[in-house]
């Protein structure tokens, strides 16, 4: 999956596709950290998220990944012999 961020610097978008949610992640606090960008979002293929939302979708993802992998039966050891 891809993912787009995007930012506002005056009357211009900045943009970049990156290839994970890390990188695009990365890439939004980044640009908040420089501070003069405006409006900076980050899209995957279904919706568009502010860099507090995306961190919030992303944890809750994570969440269900480790509920999930909690409730998947563990294999049992084979038998020695």
């Amino acid at each position: 999956m891809s993912y787009l961020v995007q930012a506002r610097l005056d009357d211009h978008t900045l943009s970049v596709t990156t290839t994970t949610a890390k990188e695009a992640f990365a890439t939004a606090i980044d640009w908040r950290v420089l501070g003069r960008l405006a409006d900076i979002t980050i899209t995957d293929s279904n919706n568009t998220y502010s860099i507090e939302t995306f961190s919030v979708a992303m944890a809750l993802l994570e969440i269900a990944r480790t509920v999930n992998d909690a409730d998947e039966p563990k294999a049992k050891p084979a038998a020695n012999g």
